[in-house]
């Protein structure tokens, strides 16, 4: 019998208006530059864990001999397939992180954004890393950092159960590194970061949220963890 994924509270629900959120994230290419600098995927296989509709795909495809995508979610499976159905050196498959779709030793770079929950409870997914990741391969996973920047402040305000030092503490303990980013958010009208803020935050957060900031940016820290394997 199939596992089944965890629903995801944005993007499952509401692609079309993650897409604004993806396309207002990081306007300066800090995180992607980090990557880079860390671990260069020119002319090796990319992984991308929990790819979504398939919005960061045709990036990793530019140096890439190959890029996979594996998404739980059959009707984002479907947009990631849309999306990247020009470009050879793409696959999108259906899988979970915890039993990924991939031979073993099969990938050499993964990218995992807000696709392992904030640490603790990600070990089976972590598992999986360690089988199809190559020697000499680095993996990456994006996470929010509540203990920062404005969005930061919300997301504590509307996730109180997430403990950063617990978070810290997994990723260090499972032999990971940190960088912090601050990547910003950088909307095009008022109404599309309203509308994001809306599928990011519970109700009465977002209100609180979107009541004391004004504009159309919003100062936003993650940690890049990562791996060498």
């Amino acid at each position: 019998m199939r596992a089944r994924a965890r629903p995801s509270p944005n993007i499952w629900h509401t692609p079309e208006l993650y897409e604004l959120e993806n396309r207002a994230a990081d306007p300066h290419g800090r995180i992607v530059a980090a990557m880079h600098e860390i671990g260069d995927w020119s002319g090796r296989t990319v992984l991308d864990v929990g790819c979504g509709s398939g919005f960061h795909l045709p990036l990793w495809a530019e140096r890439a001999a190959n890029v996979v995508g594996v998404e739980p979610h059959p009707p984002l499976v479907s947009l990631a397939k849309r999306r990247t159905k020009r470009l050879a050196n793409v696959t999108v498959l259906r899988g979970m992180a915890e039993a990924l779709p991939l031979p073993d030793s099969s990938v050499d770079v993964v990218h995992a954004r807000w696709a392992y929950f904030f640490g603790p409870g990600s070990e089976p997914g972590l598992r999986e890393l360690d089988r199809v990741v190559r020697r000499g391969g680095t993996a990456f996973v994006i996470d929010n950092d509540p203990t920062r920047s404005t969005f930061g402040a919300w997301f504590r305000r509307g996730y109180p159960e997430v403990d950063p030092v617990a978070v810290e503490r997994f990723w260090s303990q499972h032999g990971w590194r940190r960088r912090e980013i601050d990547m910003g958010w950088s909307f095009t009208s008022r109404e599309a970061l309203e509308a994001v803020v809306r599928i990011e935050l519970p109700p009465a957060a977002a209100e609180e949220a979107l009541a004391s900031h004004a504009g159309t940016e919003v100062d936003y820290a993650v940690n890049l963890w990562w791996r060498d394997f």
